[in-house]
């Protein structure tokens, strides 16, 4: 499975629900280069996963615009996949099932869908499992076919929304390398919403930091680590950190610049 990743890149973009007053987020200005594994760290309420829909044309912005390979971005593409918290398997199915079913909704024949099947479960670790109801698997397990799902549809573009968030600490630091490694060797271009400055730090080349309600991308910031990542190794702490004063002083400016407003 060889894969090539895309170049994404927002300008000003801004997104409100509806006719709610007030935007979900404002002028998000951001790019992920091809093959890079971005992470959007923000609080709850900052519009990161609006911001995701909003870059795989899920949603449309209220103002602004998405570009992916330099072309605009005006409705979704199986080759953009998201990943969501929850893996919405079908409980019905064995994991074989499971993974294959985009494959077989395309028309594709039964022994490619065969072939490709159990190379992606291979790549994912669950090969043994292949049989099995998804509903006997953990929850790590079950997130595993969700991803195989995702990666038998060889996509380009792979935006995680907080998908390892619900999980224990053990099976969320397993997940986090396997599919940093995962992506980092096919070559998929990664962008991940998390509120974990660790997840970001452990998975990033690049963590961009949201700030405020609505959000706005505040600093963009490059994680040059090299091997493997522990949460517990000092340079890993380092960066954290680093990553953690950044986002308190971001988040504290965009407190104090309302009150200045209002008191002017």
């Amino acid at each position: 499975m060889t894969i090539r990743g895309v170049d994404v890149k927002t300008e000003a973009l801004y997104h409100r629900y509806g006719n709610r007053k007030g935007f979900a987020f404002e002028n998000v200005s951001m790019e992920a280069q091809a093959g890079e594994a971005v992470v959007i760290i923000g609080r709850s309420g900052c519009g990161k996963s609006t911001l995701l829909q909003v870059v795989c044309g899920l949603l449309h912005p209220a103002s602004g615009s998405v570009r992916i390979n330099g072309l605009p971005v005006t409705k979704p593409s199986p080759r953009w996949i998201q990943l969501f918290q929850a893996p919405h398997l079908y409980p019905w199915m064995r994991v074989a099932q499971n993974v294959g079913i985009g494959l077989e909704f395309a028309g594709r024949p039964k022994e490619e869908i065969r072939e490709r099947v159990a190379k992606v479960l291979r790549t994912v670790d669950l090969e043994e499992f292949s049989e099995a109801n998804v509903q006997d698997l953990s929850g790590g397990q079950q997130q595993r076919v969700a991803l195989a799902r995702s990666l038998i549809m060889e996509p380009e573009l792979l935006l995680l929304d907080e998908p390892f968030s619900a999980l224990d600490a053990f099976t969320q630091t397993s997940l986090q390398r396997d599919v940093r490694s995962i992506v980092k060797s096919l070559g998929i271009t990664l962008i991940l919403v998390t509120h974990d400055i660790d997840e970001a730090v452990l998975m990033g080349d690049r963590v961009l930091i949201m700030a405020g309600s609505p959000g706005t991308v505040v600093h963009s910031v490059s994680i040059d680590l090299d091997g493997a990542r522990e949460r517990d190794d000092p340079s890993v702490l380092a960066v954290r950190r680093r990553l953690m004063e950044m986002f308190e002083a971001a988040e504290a400016a965009r407190r104090k610049a309302p009150a200045m407003a209002a008191s002017a």
